[in-house]
Order: C-alpha cells, then structure tokens, then sequence
C-alpha cells in the first residue's frame, strides 16, 4: 500500500458501505450498487489479495458511485485518507456528482462523513451510511423552501384538517351555538403567540436555518405547535416522514393521542414499539430517545435519511448526554421544544461550582442544546414565557404554602439537624444532617405525618364537588413515595369516613405496576374510578398521585389544584417543570354531564393552584439563589444539640422524637411572577435603551462617548449596582467581552455575542487568506499553533523566548505539534498575531 493511511480509510469506508446495504457484487440480495469511478475495474482477486484493503488505481485513489435499484446513479461517495478532512474533496465532488446527475454525496475520510443533498444546504455529519433504500425514499422529496415560506399561517391552520368545513356548518355558523360547537367537536384553533412560533420559524427558513428551537413555558400548547410545525412542512412536501422524540415513556402515548386527533385527516401517527413492521407507511414517528439508545438500536433500525424533520421534545433532556447521538444521527431539518430558558444558569461559573451541583449538568445541557439548535447566541427561534402566559391570561401563577416543621427548619439551618448519640463502641457521638439528607439518611415519620396533615388541611377544594382538589405530591424517592401514600390513605379515612377504600392517595412511580396508564387515567378522571361525590360530576376518584418524578415533564393534567413539594429541590429545571404542573388554565364545568347543572356552579374557573412548600424551595430560587455567584449550599456541621436513639446500621438516622409545625406562610404570586420566571428580563439592556442621551450618542456612532457615560452613570449605582464583569458573566460567553461589544449588542448592531473559538477560526481564517500554506494537508497544524499561540500563555512563553524544549511537557500544544508546523509558519504565526490580533479579547 502505497500510503497507510489511505489503506486505513479505505478499509472503513467499505465497512461503513457493506453494513448499510451496499453491495460490490451481485448476491442473493440483488445486483450490485456499488460502482467505482469510470476507467477503474474491481474484481474478486482485488478483494483476495489486499482483504478489503485495496485503495489505489492507476487513476489515483478510487472513489464510489452508489446506485438506485434500476442501476442509475444515486450517490457519489468522495473518499479521502484518514490524513485528510473529507469537506476537502467538497467541491471535487459537486462536479463529479454533477456529471453524473447526482442530487446525493458522501464525503469521509473513514472517521469523519458528511451526507450532502446538493438541492438542501450544507453537508451534515453522519455517523453511519444510509441505506439503499432510505435514500431512494429520500429522494422523492424535492426541497422548495420557498413553499414553507409562503404558506399562510391562522388560527385555524389546524382546525382546517380537523374539520375542513367546519365554516358552513350551523353550529359554528350560529354564534351562540360556536363555543359549544367547538368544545364539541374539540377543535383547536391556534393562539396568537403560537401563530407567531410558526412564522418566526418560516422566517428561519427562509434565512436558509435547518434547526430550529421553541422556548415556550410549559401549559402554552409546545405540543399543538408542533402539530403545526409538522403539518407545514408535511404539506409544503419538503418532509417525507416526521420522527418525534420524547424522554419518558408516558409522554409516547400522550404525543400519539394529541398529533392523531389533530392531524389524522392528513398524516397518520404511530408509536414505534407499536408499528415495528409498518412505521414506514406512517407519516409522524413518536418514540422514546431511551428505547432507541438501547444497545444503539437507532444505528440498526433507522438510517441517516429515514426521516427528514426530527423533533425533540423537551429538548435539553431529550438530547443531554449519549442521547444527543440519537438526535445528530439523522439529517434533515431539526426542532427543539423546550420549556427550561437558559438563562436560569447563564450566570454559573462553572470553573468554581461543585461537581455534585445538579445546576452544573444542567448548564451543560442548556449551553448543549442552544448550540445544537443554531441559538449560540443565547436567542431561541421564538420564545414565550411563563410571564408572558399569566400577562395575556393564558396561564396561572401558584398560591405557595411556605410550610415548615421544626425539624425541617433545622434541616434548612446552616447547622443542620445535629443528633447526639451512642457509638457502637459505646462513646457520645454526633453528626448533623442537612437537607439532602431526608428519607435518604435523616428518618422522621413524624415529620412526614406533619407534611401530609397540613396538605390535607389547606389544600383547595374542587369547585363542583367540594372534595379535595386533585393533586400531585413529590417524594424525596420510591421509598418515600410509599410511606407518603400510606399515611394520605390513613389520614383520609379518618377524614372521610367510608368515603375512600385506600384509594384516595396512589402511589405513581416505575417500580408499581401500570403507572404509565395511571398517569393518562388521572388526566382522563378516571383513576380508580369516577364520580365519588356528584353522580353527573366527572373526576377522578383517586385525589392525590404520589411520584417521584413521572409526573414532572410534559405530564398535563389542566385540573391539578394542588401541588407538595415533600422534598428539597436544587434543580432550577426541576422547579419550573413542577410548578408548571399547576399552571394551566380549566373550567370545572367541562367535567359536568348534566348542562342544566353548569349555569349554579358559582366559581367554575381554575385561578390558583397551592404550591405546598416544606423545604423553603420558593425562598431559595426567589431570595438565596443567587445568579451573580454561585450558591454554596448547607454543610455538615459539629455543633451539640439533640438526645435521640443512635442510626440505626446501615440506614442513617430516625428521628424518634415529636414534631410541630413551625410556621405557614401563603403568598400569593402575583402578576410579575417569581424570580425565577423574571432571569430573562434584561433590566440592564432596558436601562440602557430608555436613557435618551445614550440612544442619542449610538446613533450619532459616538461609541466613546456612550462608553464614558455608562461607566460614570450608569455601572456601581446602588439601584441595579451594575458593573462589567457583572455583565461579562451574565453574557455567558467563554472569553473577555468588551463594553462596546456589549452595548453593540444592546442595540441591536451585532446578533450576539462570538465565542472564543469562533473569534479564533474568524482570525484564522484572515490569517491563512493573507499566507495560503503550499499545501492543504498543511492547514490542521496551523491552524493549532495559531489558536494554541493565541490562547496559552506558556505557549506563547516558550516560542517567544525560543525555548522550545518547554513544549515537551506542555499538554495543549507539544514537541510533536510544533515540530507538525511547517517551518515559514513558526515565525510567520507569532510576527501575525503581534500585529494584528488583540490578545485581550480571548481572555476568559
């Protein structure tokens, strides 16, 4: 072999081809579809003899053209050697492609491939070939944005497939008659913010985009905008087949339900597991990103092109971690739906927080997902908060109920619970327990029984029933769970003698049999039966659900009255997706069989929910957590106190003693909402717009006088006490912004803010435009030492003192790198970036 690297390549490369389909012979299967480039001839010797390692020809190196069932061209395949980036042979290909009436490439160097649709865009990474098959289906989607684009979008975008005539008929006709007509007939007419999603997302096409990402609050319709979303691209005929990911299991089926009722005059829905033999007749796939990442079941059931738009619901957890391989396995437009704004964390130094914190991992998810979604500047396709809900009526805020407990309150002390206790060898000992510690080490049954009397006692009624509102408990784990649900039942017999038989409480985690279809029984009012109390009345006999948390994400159930936080909660994701539970809007009168009956309801409207609180939750994200620095949470502490019995082995600590409640306080949330929901209001950007003299100065481009006044009027005031670094870290950007960066931003000169590494390739790129290197192969050591000079100082320590024998020991950039460095380029680099590249700006 004349180069092993190319030999290395070539190996996979056939590999990649025989696992997708692709056949160099005629077999059982069918006639061959792999044919080299004209003027080379492959026979079975050639294979003998090099076993699969043949690379060359007398024309150079071989490259494919993969053809259709009727022998035709489908596919150029541009091969390049592992040394090489396979965009490389781009444009080599395009030409080629073009001669042979290609629409298709496959551009890899074995490790690294890229499909192109030359009608699309841009080639996309794929980590496996496509099937023969898949791409012929593939192809019979000819792309015309432009119909996306122009198609219009009203409020009965999707009232129009539910019910196409739905205008002529008399109940709609009537106006008295339309409401009822509408409930009736469950029409769902589009609301203006989710018209708005839609047309955002035409104008992203238009711009050329190919990834897309809704942020809307939980209970404003991500689910129906989607259906539009879907219903757009589906009859503009730019998508083929639809794929939509969920990440738990009891949100397949809800997903299934919703995109049958509202598109199934048009597209046919399935559940995967369900239509395993025929979910290629189906227009829309629901599935779980789980059961695909399973033994990477998505590499050995789909190919790159079976789907042409992939939609994530919840998309920073659908796509977090080895999940994300499922979601970038497939080409083709992208959406992500999530309900977690980013700018919950976009304060976080993540160089200081704890590796323990949960808010770590989430800001790797977040940053994770706007990346993925082309939203590196932080901006979403079109976003709709949970602000913007409760503003324009769509949405309710929570009553909370700041319970706490003697022992809790001692928990949620610096100190912790310090229990003092015998040793096994028979010496006083004691240890404090925190917070995180309970039900996991820290056992109070007392405490518990306290949580549940107090939720029974103060939580909403139903409004046509009068009995306890419907409800959901968080448990600290299933364990938990099943102590909980046992003490609700207990309790509510004694309360409702006769009324309950140990059902008015259920518990719903994984490990109880049939949860899933306990969680769509409670949504649908008839979980462990129905009507209770009023006969025409319906609503779910079982009042309470006790999880852990099956019943966060997407789970909507609009007649929740009551929520119990029974646990800490550190995770800012956690608390929206839990408080959203609450937050939809429900007219009890729906659930009312006897009409005559709806007109003495006297308060049918849902207005509130009770947000129980036993572990000051609300306070820590409203007051404690603070976005500015990062939180440093209760710490074991040895302070005396406490004449409980010693842990029991191996469990922790029970708490024997009695319990009392130490305080309740309910606040009602009001129109501006919490804290929480407020992280993305920009009151700097607002300050700064409002002030006529800086608006005067922008637009008169004199930024030097604009900068002079911000930090003389503007930055260390009491009131808001801005200042830059302030700034830099709310900006989220991993390097030294300036204040003219950041207030070309705010008003709107620049889209966002570059990181470090796209300022680097921008800078490079000036670089190599000014000095081509001889050779292209020569481009990815360059382009190291460019960035390694730029960004390390040790680096830039060794070149400029000449002391090269320093890069042996350095990690970023060492003697093998250096020496892969063309020689005019040692010095061309370091003369470069003196002169031309401000140091400052890449600067964490």
């Amino acid at each position: 072999m004349n180069n092993p690297k190319e030999a290395a390549a070539r190996i996979k490369i056939n590999r990649l081809l025989e696992q997708a389909g692709w056949r160099f012979f005629d077999d059982d299967r069918g006639a061959a579809n792999i044919s080299l480039e004209p003027g080379v001839t492959l026979h079975q010797q050639d294979l003998d003899a090099f076993g699969n390692d043949f690379e060359t020809s007398s024309k150079g190196f071989i490259d494919f053209l993969l053809l259709d069932a009727k022998g035709h061209p489908l596919i150029v395949l541009e091969a390049k050697s592992e040394a090489k980036h396979p965009l490389v042979g781009k444009e080599q290909a395009r030409r080629y492609a073009k001669a042979m009436k290609c629409r298709f490439v496959i551009l890899s160097n074995g490790n690294l491939h890229y499909f192109w649709d030359l009608e699309r865009g841009n080639p996309e990474i794929i980590t496996a070939f496509p099937t023969p098959e898949s791409v012929i289906g593939y192809r019979h989607v000819t792309p015309e944005p432009a119909l996306i684009v122009q198609e219009t979008i009203e409020s009965d975008y999707i009232v129009l497939t539910q019910r196409p005539g739905y205008r002529e008929e008399a109940g709609w006709r009537n106006a008295a008659e339309r409401d009822a007509f509408v409930r009736a007939n469950k029409l769902r007419f589009l609301r203006r913010y989710q018209i708005e999603a839609v047309k955002a997302l035409q104008k992203a096409v238009e711009q050329g985009k190919q990834r897309f990402l809704f942020e809307m609050a939980t209970g404003t319709g991500k689910t129906l905008t989607a259906a539009a979303v879907i219903k757009l691209f589906l009859r503009s005929r730019n998508v083929r087949r639809v794929l939509f990911l969920v990440d738990r299991l009891e949100l397949e089926d809800q997903a299934h339900r919703q995109f049958s009722a509202l598109l199934s005059a048009d597209a046919k829905t399935v559940i995967y597991k369900e239509s395993r033999d025929d979910w290629r007749r189906a227009d829309i796939v629901v599935t779980t990103v789980q059961s695909l990442l399973f033994n990477n079941k998505y590499q050995r059931l789909f190919s790159p092109t079976d789907f042409d738009l992939v939609i994530s619901d919840e998309a920073h957890r659908s796509i977090g971690g080895n999940a994300r391989a499922v979601f970038d396995y497939f080409v083709g437009y992208k959406l992500g739906l999530t309900a977690t704004p980013r700018d919950y964390l976009k304060n976080l130094d993540e160089t200081k927080v704890a590796a323990r914190d949960p808010r770590q991992m989430e800001r790797r998810l977040l940053l994770d997902t706007y990346r993925t979604f082309g939203c590196e500047n932080g901006q979403p396709t079109y976003r709709y908060s949970l602000l913007d809900g409760v503003r324009e009526g769509y949405l309710i805020n929570p009553t909370v109920v700041d319970a706490r407990t003697d022992v809790t309150t001692q928990l949620l002390s610096e100190e912790g619970f310090v229990a003092v206790f015998t040793d096994d060898n028979g010496d006083d000992a004691e240890e404090s327990f925190g917070q995180r510690e309970f039900e996991k080490r820290f056992f109070s049954e007392n405490t518990n029984q306290l949580f549940c009397k107090t939720f029974l006692e103060n939580g909403l009624r139903d409004p046509i029933s009068g009995e306890f509102g419907k409800s959901i408990v968080f448990a600290v784990s299933q364990h938990h769970a099943t102590k909980l649900t046992q003490i609700l039942n207990t309790m509510a017999d004694r309360i409702y003698p006769g009324r309950y038989q140990s059902d008015f409480a259920v518990q719903v985690t994984s490990q109880v049999q049939n949860a899933q279809q306990f969680t769509i029984n409670f949504v649908n009012n008839n979980l462990l039966g129905t009507a209770n109390v009023l006969p025409d009345y319906r609503t779910s006999k079982a009042r309470v659900c006790v999880t852990v948390g099956m019943m966060t994400t997407g789970y909507d159930c609009p007649d929740i009255l009551n929520l119990g936080l029974f646990r800490p909660v550190f995770s800012p994701t956690d608390f929206i997706q839990i408080k959203g539970r609450g937050t939809r809007k429900h007219d009890f009168r729906e659930q009312l069989q006897d009409e005559a009956a709806k007109a003495d309801v006297a308060h049918p409207q849902k207005t509130t929910f009770k947000l129980f609180d036993f572990f000051a939750n609300c306070e820590y994200f409203e007051d404690e957590f603070d976005y500015d620095e990062v939180l440093k949470l209760p710490r074991p502490s040895a302070k005396g106190g406490g004449t409980d019995p010693p842990p029991p082995p191996g469990l922790g600590y029970e708490h024997m003693g009695e319990d009392v409640l130490e305080s309740m306080r309910v606040q009602e949330v009001g129109a501006e909402g919490m804290k929480i929901d407020r992280m993305f209001f920009q009151s700097f950007e607002d300050s700064v717009r409002r002030n006529v003299e800086i608006a005067a100065a922008v637009q008169a481009g004199e930024w030097e006088r604009v900068i002079d006044y911000v930090n003389r009027e503007i930055f260390d005031k009491p009131d808001q006490y801005y200042t830059l670094e302030k700034l830099r870290r709310a900006a989220d950007v991993d390097r030294r912004l300036s204040l003219r960066e950041i207030l070309e931003k705010v008003f709107g000169f620049i889209p966002g803010f570059k990181s470090r590494d796209e300022l680097l390739e921008e800078e490079f790129a000036k670089f190599v435009a000014d000095a081509p290197p001889d050779e292209a192969t020569d481009i990815p050591a360059i382009r190291n030492y460019f960035k390694a000079y730029i960004i390390s100082d040790s680096v830039r320590d060794a070149i400029e003192r000449r002391h090269f024998q320093d890069l042996a020991t350095n990690a970023y950039f060492d003697s093998r790198d250096f020496r892969a460095v063309p020689p005019k380029y040692r010095t061309l680099v370091p003369g470069y970036v003196k002169d031309y590249v401000p140091l400052a700006q890449f600067n964490p």
